[in-house]
C-alpha cells in the first residue's frame, strides 16, 4: 500500500476506513429513504403518536448496536456481527444466520437497484430500467473492487447529500413556524401537533401496526459495525460511532418529523406523497420534487452501495468458515492485492442483475415481493440470535470487564430480545405482513433444520 500508515489485517484486508468516513456509514445507515417517502404513511396512520413509535424503536436499537458494539469493542478484528453468532451460539447457528442474512441483503440490494432505476427514469423516462440498474451496479461494484477506503469516501458524500436535505427541511420548518407563516392548510405551529391530540386517532390497531413499518425504516442501521474491521481506529470507531446512534435518530428522525407535522396538520398529510416534497412546495420552492427527487435516489444508491459491500463482506464470512478445501472457501474466502473480498463482492452484485428479470411477468414480481418480505422479516430473528450470542459473550471468558459495556445488561439485554420477538409476532396480526412472516418461519424451520442436521453429522463423522 501507497499510505503506510495503513494497516493490514491478517487475512490480507485493509485498515483504511478513517473515522469520518465511518461515521457518515453510521448516519447513512440510519437515515433510509423510508424517512424521505414513507414518513408521510406512517404520520397518517398514527397522527402525531409517531413519535412515540419511533423513540420506542430508536431506543431498541441503540441497545442492539450497544450488544453488537460490546463484543467488537472486545475483539475488532471480525469483519461481520454474524461471526459473533458462529462463535458463542455454535456453527451451526452461524452458518443459518450467515446464509439468512447474506440472501436478505441479496434481496435488498435487487430492491434497492429497482429504486434507483425508478428516480432515474423521473428525468430520463425513456431509458429502460434494466439499462440504468445495469450502470449503476457496475458503477458500484467497480467502486467496492478498488479498495474499502473509496466504498468509505463514496458513503461519505452519500451521506452528506442526506443530512444537507434533512437539515434544509428543519431550518425552513424551524423558521416557518417561528414566523407562523401563512400555508394553504392554515399557519405553521407547534399547535398543528397538539391540537386535538389523542394517542390512538385511527385506532389502537394502526398504532401498533406502525411498529413494524418503522422497524424496517431503522433496519440496515447495523451495517456501520461490519465497517469495523476495516476501521483504522477500531475502538475508538465503535464506541462514537455507536453512542451517537441515538442522538441521530433523535435529531434526523424525530426532528424531521416535528417539523413537518408543524407545518402541514398531520390530517392535511398526503401518505402517498413524500412529505419533504410537501413542505418545501408550502415554502415555496418549485423544484421540489426535481430535488427530493436527487436526494432520494442518492439515498438508494447509497444503500444499495452499502448492500454491495456488506453482502461482499458476509459472503466472504462464510466462506472462510467453509470446509477446507471446498470451493466456496477456495474462491470466495480470499482476499484480492486491494485489501477486499473482490470474488465475494462480484458474486453478490452479479445475482442482482437477476432484477431486470424481475419485470419479465406480473408472477415472478410476485414471487420477488414475498421473497423480499421474508427475508425482511428474517432479519428480526437475525437480531434476536445476535442479542442471544451476546448474552453467551458475557458469559465466556472474552468478556471485558472494563469494555465498552451494554448499559443495563441484566434489564435491557432480555427486553430487546423481547421486543424484537414481539415485533415478528405482531407481523402476523397486519394482512400485508402475514404471508412473508409465515415465509420466515418456513425458512427458518426448513433450512434451520437443514443446517442442524448437517453439523450435527459432520460432528458424528469427526
Amino acid at each position: 500500500m501507497a499510505n503506510s500508515n495503513i494497516k493490514e489485517n491478517p487475512d490480507g484486508t485493509y485498515r483504511s476506513l478513517s473515522n469520518r468516513h465511518v461515521q457518515m456509514i453510521a448516519i447513512g445507515g440510519t437515515i433510509g429513504t423510508g424517512l424521505f417517502l414513507g414518513s408521510g404513511s406512517t404520520i397518517s396512520k398514527t397522527g402525531p403518536s409517531i413519535l412515540i413509535v419511533y423513540l420506542i424503536l430508536g431506543l431498541f436499537f441503540f441497545l442492539m448496536m450497544r450488544a453488537i458494539g460490546e463484543m467488537f469493542y472486545s475483539d475488532p478484528s471480525h469483519h461481520t456481527f454474524v461471526s459473533f453468532i458462529s462463535k458463542y451460539l455454535g456453527p451451526a447457528a452461524g452458518r443459518f444466520t450467515g446464509w439468512t442474512y447474506w440472501i436478505g441483503l441479496v434481496f435488498v440490494c435487487m430492491a434497492e437497484v429497482t429504486a434507483v432505476a425508478t428516480y432515474v427514469q423521473f428525468w430520463f423516462p425513456n431509458i429502460p430500467a434494466w439499462i440504468i440498474e445495469i450502470v449503476f451496479l457496475v458503477v458500484l461494484c467497480g467502486l467496492n473492487l478498488v479498495a474499502a477506503r473509496l466504498f468509505g469516501e463514496t458513503e461519505f458524500w452519500f451521506a452528506m447529500i442526506k443530512i444537507i436535505a434533512i437539515l434544509a427541511l428543519i431550518a425552513t420548518g424551524v423558521f416557518m413556524i417561528f414566523k407562523q407563516s401563512p400555508t394553504p392548510l392554515g399557519h405553521a405551529s407547534v399547535a398543528n401537533i397538539t391540537k386535538d391530540y389523542t394517542l390512538f386517532p385511527h385506532g389502537s390497531f394502526n398504532f401498533i401496526s406502525a411498529f413494524p413499518m418503522v422497524f424496517f425504516a431503522f433496519q440496515g442501521i447495523e451495517f456501520v459495525s461490519i465497517t469495523i474491521g476495516e476501521s483504522k481506529n477500531p475502538r475508538h470507531v465503535i464506541k462514537k460511532a455507536v453512542n451517537e446512534t441515538l442522538l441521530r435518530i433523535l435529531l434526523f428522525y424525530i426532528g424531521a418529523l416535528v417539523v413537518i407535522m408543524g407545518i402541514i396538520p398531520w390530517t392535511s398529510l398526503s401518505p402517498d406523497k413524500s412529505p419533504f416534497v410537501q413542505v418545501f412546495e408550502l415554502a415555496g420552492i418549485p423544484a421540489a420534487a426535481a430535488v427530493i427527487n436527487f436526494v432520494v435516489l442518492t439515498s438508494a444508491a447509497s444503500a444499495l452501495n452499502s448492500c454491495i459491500f456488506s453482502a461482499g463482506r458476509h459472503f466472504y464470512q462464510l466462506a472462510t468458515e467453509a470446509k477446507e478445501g471446498g470451493f466456496m472457501k477456495e474462491k470466495f474466502g480470499k482476499i484480492s492485492k486491494s485489501g477486499v473480498p473482490a470474488a465475494s463482492i462480484v458474486l453478490s452484485a452479479g445475482l442482482a442483475l437477476i432484477t431486470p428479470l424481475m419485470s419479465l411477468s406480473a408472477a415472478t414480481g410476485s414471487v420477488f415481493t414475498i421473497v423480499t418480505g421474508a427475508s425482511s422479516d428474517m432479519y428480526i430473528l437475525v437480531y434476536a440470535l445476535t442479542m442471544l450470542a451476546h448474552r453467551k459473550y458475557r458469559q465466556s471468558s472474552d468478556y471485558l470487564e472494563n469494555g465498552f459495556k451494554m448499559p443495563l445488561y441484566n434489564i435491557t439485554s432480555p427486553l430487546t430480545i423481547l421486543f424484537f420477538l414481539v415485533i415478528f409476532i405482531s407481523l402476523f396480526f397486519i394482512p400485508d405482513d402475514i404471508v412473508g412472516a409465515v415465509a420466515a418461519i418456513v425458512w427458518a424451520v426448513g433450512f434451520g433444520g437443514y443446517v442442524l442436521i448437517s453439523q450435527r453429522r459432520l460432528e458424528a463423522r469427526s
